[in-house]
């Protein structure tokens, strides 16, 4: 039980950098008051002791604010930062290293008994005023964004955001290395293609300079192909893109970031 509770200490000072000592995250932190009185009231709910389960549920509850039914399974190093107004529902089962912040619920569709409600693989974060609904598995490593309404599952590692939830293809890396480098030739930081959030114009940008790669490596097969008839036409040199001209665009992509 101890290593457990030094196991959740220690899970707090990985991810908020405002804990500052182990005695104010033992005495300040409502989150970690939850996990705790939820570990005892499954303990409870486990042995058949049900509605003394769901009074310490309820107590938690009136406590810390943040609602966890005694029959939700959570896993090891379970991190909820801020915490009120969370709910998470009965068949609802959490892994381990998984964050959550305020306002975030975990909950179902049906009035149905049985599985209604999602579970949340390894590692993954939940913003402040989520909403994940229904009987379906959220992959190891995925986020969902702040205030996203989440109805259908989520590959491990995307991002999913808006309402409806809609998943966010992170492109590979082999595809962020050829963007990088195409930008670096022509002098322009695209601002955001790397990034996870889906910035609408860093996906236009990313689009952009996928297309200018696709037309480089057709121009260069061409150039290839008329240098094997013997023509010198591809020898001429492409116009130089002068670093200045994009000043004002580094500039603006500068202030958007901030």
């Amino acid at each position: 039980m101890f290593e457990r509770m030094r196991e959740d200490i220690q899970g707090v000072f990985h991810r908020d950098p405002a804990a500052r000592n182990a005695f104010e995250v033992l005495t300040c932190y409502p989150g970690l008051h939850a996990i705790w009185i939820h570990r005892l009231s499954h303990w409870l709910w486990g042995f058949g002791w049900k509605w003394l389960a769901r009074m310490s549920s309820n107590l938690g509850r009136w406590l810390t604010g943040i609602e966890i039914h005694p029959g939700a399974k959570v896993g090891r190093r379970f991190f909820i930062d801020h915490g009120m107004g969370i709910v998470i529902g009965e068949t609802a089962e959490i892994g381990d290293d998984v964050t959550l912040y305020h306002g975030v619920t975990l909950g179902g569709t049906s009035w149905n008994k049985g599985k209604r409600h999602p579970t949340l693989e390894d590692g993954v974060i939940v913003g402040a005023g989520a909403k994940i609904l229904g009987p379906f598995t959220v992959g190891a490593g995925a986020k969902i964004g702040s205030n996203a309404v989440v109805t259908r599952e989520v590959p491990p590692g995307a991002t999913a955001v808006g309402i409806p939830g809609r998943v966010i293809v992170k492109s590979s890396d082999e595809q962020e290395a050829k963007r990088k480098a195409i930008a670096e030739k022509i002098g322009f930081d695209a601002y955001g293609v790397s990034e996870d959030m889906p910035d609408p114009v860093a996906r236009a940008i990313g689009q952009l300079l996928d297309h200018v790669q696709a037309v480089e490596e057709r121009l260069e097969g061409m150039c290839g192909a008329l240098k094997a008839l013997g023509s010198d036409y591809c020898a001429k040199e492409l116009p130089e893109l002068r670093e200045e001209d994009f000043v004002e665009v580094k500039s603006d992509a500068g202030d958007a970031r901030s």
